[in-house]
């Protein structure tokens, strides 16, 4: 398999936000850019249309549904989406630690030996996984980590992704979560990013999940045909230990950001697949996005 090498450095900013998934805290789900993969510019005023018929809105076999996908996929790479978490909402450590407003004011000086002591631990405690009011994502029992959990590789790393009969054959990075619980997603239209927390490729059960910039203000880039693959095209994931494994597509339909299921796509049990998501359905002047995400899933040969 070769991977196709490309030094031309991405635009400044992506026509489209990558797979938006706001949860609580530690929730390994949203997908955004981080400064940790690559700054983007601030976006410039949006004058982008999706030239017509770029974007299917339809896969045969499935339900009509528009695209959108992991913020520009489901990235920061652009304005930010209307799923995403206010920025300065506060954390439940902060709300913990604030102080009472109705305590009495008197000088007590054994009042601050009344906090408990315990408290503050609770922003380090794994959180229960809820609701995403504001995105309308319905996260579910999804295992969680803190952001910042020290990453154990317990397989080989995926380098190289590619799909027959597309111009899919790209480099693949290891990617985490930002300090917004969004999976970081690479900047470059030629690499996708592999959500390191989760499964990898060739694990025994759970998803590999993988995420990638659908195009830029002026080009349409590989990872735009994701939504033409068709069921039955082989996947190729080469491995840092120069082992290559082989998946055969299931399933390839748009999931409205809105209803895009973390609990789903980043689950760490059950049958083995490889998920790979990018942006696709109607553009959205407004809002800066595409509506819906473009996703793949391929199962193990």
């Amino acid at each position: 398999m070769t991977t196709q090498q490309h030094s031309a450095s991405a635009p400044s900013w992506s026509s489209c936000s990558a797979v938006q998934l706001p949860l609580p805290a530690g929730v390994p789900c949203g997908v955004r850019t981080s400064s940790s993969v690559g700054r983007r510019a601030a976006p410039p005023p949006h004058t982008h249309t999706a030239p017509p018929g770029r974007i299917s809105t339809v896969q045969p076999g499935h339900a009509s549904v528009s695209l959108a996908v992991l913020a520009a996929l489901f990235l920061g790479g652009c304005a930010q989406g209307p799923g995403s978490l206010p920025a300065e909402q506060p954390s439940s450590a902060a709300l913990t630690a604030a102080p009472d407003p109705a305590a009495p004011a008197a000088p007590d000086p054994v009042a601050p030996a009344a906090a408990d002591p315990v408290a503050p631990a609770a922003a380090d405690a794994t959180p229960e996984p809820t609701v995403g009011a504001s995105a309308g994502i319905a996260v579910g029992p999804v295992p969680v980590r803190p952001a910042d959990a020290a990453w154990e590789p317990r397989d080989p790393s995926p380098v190289a992704l590619d799909i027959a009969g597309t111009d899919i054959s790209v480099r693949v990075l290891d990617v985490g979560i930002d300090d917004k619980n969004a999976m970081e997603i690479p900047d470059s239209f030629w690499e996708a990013g592999w959500y390191r927390y989760g499964p990898a490729p060739g694990a025994e059960t759970g998803n590999a999940v993988m995420a990638a910039h659908v195009d830029s203000l002026t080009e349409v880039m590989p990872f735009a045909q994701l939504k033409d693959v068709g069921i039955g095209t082989i996947v190729t994931v080469g491995l840092e230990d120069g082992r290559s494994l082989t998946y055969r597509v299931s399933d390839v339909r748009n999931v409205p950001k809105a209803t895009l299921n973390g609990s789903e796509i980043f689950k760490r049990d059950g049958d083995h697949q490889l998920k790979i998501i990018t942006c696709g359905g109607d553009w959205l002047p407004e809002e800066g996005d595409y509506e819906d995400n473009v996703v793949l899933t391929a199962l193990p040969l």
